[in-house]
């Protein structure tokens, strides 16, 4: 009996669908271990943050959206926009690729922050919004060009072969872009008012206005920040495919919200971390390498276990939700959300 007490008082916790994350991921890696020679080499683990990199970054700027009770769907079709512009200006108008990558970062914060404010402004879903920025970032890769733009700018090309070795392992820029593009995330998140007011927002809406807190600022640079990160993971795709094209990045949209949402972060928004969303696309990416060390199963069995870890930790999410709502006085669970809790814990 203590330890089911135990067990249902540590599932309210706010790291609790974390560190089911993360233990998660242990048991697939000993699994692999167990079942391969060498897939816990060094290296390996390495190469799953190198093929990796851009979806964290797309999955960091999806975690904020999340968090604040939004959704983005328009981040895959803004990275494939971003390498078609980025390999237009450098292969046809000849621009500095310093020129270029600002301006493509730039691209993608503006057209975030456009979508932020019709959806507070104009009180539109968040998930019409971005589906509309999402047939219009896809549409404009094919104004650009219906073809691929291969690139070889020396800059890009350094970018892409370059290794960064120590102890005989070797990593490459974008993972380092990535780490520090997390590192910048998780402070933001846990560490400035801006990533307090998230929280809030996500926990209550009404209540965070209520609270005078910056809402309409808040929304609108959540958007911004998604857009952002979506084009610098457009920038680390050039990198890695030196190459723009309008069927890039399908689908990555998804993969960033079940990065998410493995990652812990309940998609009412206001619960859950940042960091999770590491763990969530490391097991994105174990599962992918699981399927390529065993050779006999399709590559399409990536979607059906990622599809049933989705059912399985959205179950879990809607069973904390509706625990801590039972925990609560009568009058107090329509008042604040589970998610508020979490929120507002970060505010004080």
């Amino acid at each position: 009996m203590m330890l089911v007490s135990s067990l249902r008082r540590a599932s309210h916790a706010p790291w609790f669908t974390s560190m089911v994350t993360v233990v998660l991921l242990v048991i697939m890696l000993l699994a692999g271990a167990a079942g391969y020679d060498g897939f816990l080499s060094p290296q390996v683990m390495l190469n799953l943050l190198i093929d990796n990199a851009f979806l964290l970054v797309v999955a960091i700027g999806m975690s904020f959206v999340i968090l604040s009770g939004g959704i983005d769907l328009s981040v895959g079709s803004v990275l494939a926009l971003t390498t078609m512009v980025a390999a237009f200006l450098l292969q046809h108008w000849h621009w500095p690729p310093l020129l270029v990558m600002v301006t493509v970062l730039l691209m993608g914060a503006g057209f975030g922050a456009a979508m932020g404010a019709m959806i507070h402004y104009f009180k539109l879903q968040a998930f019409i919004v971005t589906l509309a920025g999402m047939f219009l970032a896809r549409g404009l890769c094919y104004l650009i060009s219906i073809d691929s733009i291969t690139i070889d700018d020396p800059f890009f090309t350094a970018m892409s072969q370059t290794r960064i070795e120590f102890a005989g392992l070797f990593i490459s820029p974008s993972v380092v872009i990535a780490l520090i593009v997390l590192a910048m995330a998780i402070w933001m998140a846990h560490g400035t008012r801006f990533g307090r007011a998230v929280y809030a927002i996500g926990g209550s809406e009404s209540s965070a206005m209520l609270m005078g807190l910056p809402v309409a600022r808040t929304k609108v640079l959540v958007y911004a920040f998604s857009g952002f990160c979506a084009s610098v993971g457009g920038l680390l795709f050039s990198f890695y495919m030196l190459s723009g094209y309008g069927l890039h990045a399908q689908g990555v949209e998804l993969d960033a919200i079940a990065a998410v949402v493995i990652g812990g972060t309940l998609l009412t928004g206001g619960y859950g971390y940042v960091a999770g969303t590491l763990t969530g696309v490391l097991i994105l990416g174990v599962i992918q390498t699981l399927i390529a060390f065993d050779g006999s199963l399709s590559s399409w069995w990536t979607k059906i276990f990622i599809g049933a870890l989705l059912f399985v930790f959205c179950v879990a999410q809607r069973i904390i939700s509706l625990g801590a709502l039972r925990g609560k006085p009568a009058g107090s669970a329509k008042a604040a959300p589970v998610g508020a809790s979490a929120g507002f814990s970060k505010l004080s």
